[in-house]
């Protein structure tokens, strides 16, 4: 029997964290908590636009920090819209929402969630007495070694308004609980499955506390930190990669760096490259070893 999700603990905890996150808005069960908190339903101070769903409205304390969260997420979307369900109370399904700390960060957003995320991991992991240390796939995807290189969590980040109304949304979700069987492609993984049984609560109070280390507008030493942290961590530099990108072509090369804006740099016979969006396939030699 899976446990409902203790949003109390999680209340209690913000206080002591950094960031001045809000009260959890928990749901039993969402479509996507992404589109959830663009919404702006039930936000107190909110002063709705003519389109509630687009986000945009002036700035108000509600708009920001704000974490929806659902014990049973059944239309949650990926990147290039690919869509998942996974089984109730078995996973982490969140968005937050945080401060747009200026233009030249916007494109690291999603890096250093996942910078926050695997941080937040080794260190429930190791509290739990099973210490992990996650990987990053370039921008977004957060890996485990659980014989071979498997999916733990995916992050989708979106900016939400203009101007002074702008803020990021960033949607996580964590496999925690899930069997082999109810994860829904063999290169993914669970936290159970790699051997630590963790808290859904104790994992997201973490992961809140380290993005608010990020992400505070005065935290600008720490976002410098989490760049050079991200390099250290993506699993994807020094890797023979294939990036899929949105017109349908495929380009082949090694990931050799990350540039300034966030772009992932790939040597190609025809000289580098640096790509801000794609969708980065590991490619690996014929025998399933790494190219």
């Amino acid at each position: 029997m899976r446990n409902p999700f203790d949003v109390d603990l999680v209340d209690a905890a913000l206080v002591t964290l950094p960031g001045p996150w809000r009260r959890v808005e928990f749901h039993a069960r969402l479509p996507s908590t992404n589109d959830e908190i663009k919404r702006h339903r039930g936000t107190p101070g909110w002063t709705p636009s003519a389109d509630p769903a687009a986000g945009d409205g002036p700035t108000v304390p509600g708009c920001l920090w704000r974490v929806v969260l659902t014990d049973h997420q059944t239309g949650g979307r990926g990147r290039l819209g690919r869509g998942w369900q996974v089984p109730d109370r078995a996973a982490i399904s969140m968005s937050v929402t945080v401060p747009v700390t200026g233009p030249r960060d916007l494109p690291w957003v999603p890096l250093l969630a996942g910078v926050a995320l695997s941080r937040a991991v080794g260190t429930v992991t190791a509290a739990a007495g099973t210490p992990l240390t996650p990987r990053l796939k370039w921008p977004n995807d957060v890996l485990l070694d659980d014989g071979g290189e498997r999916k733990l969590s995916g992050i989708l980040c979106g900016l939400v308004g203009t101007g002074p109304s702008a803020r990021v949304v960033i949607g996580t979700g964590v496999n925690v609980d899930q069997t082999r069987a109810e994860l829904p492609v063999a290169t993914a993984t669970s936290l159970a499955l790699a051997g630590a049984a963790v808290r859904r609560e104790h994992l997201v109070i973490a992961y809140l506390g380290e993005l608010g280390r990020l992400f505070t507008p005065e935290a600008t030493g720490e976002r410098e930190a989490g760049t050079a942290a991200y390099r250290q961590l993506c699993a994807t530099l020094g890797r023979r990669v294939r990036v899929h990108l949105s017109d349908g072509r495929s380009v082949d090369g090694t990931a050799v760096g990350i540039g300034a804006g966030a772009e992932l740099l790939v040597r190609t016979p025809g000289g580098q490259r640096a790509f801000a969006a794609g969708d980065v396939e590991h490619v690996r030699r014929p025998d399933g070893g790494l190219a």
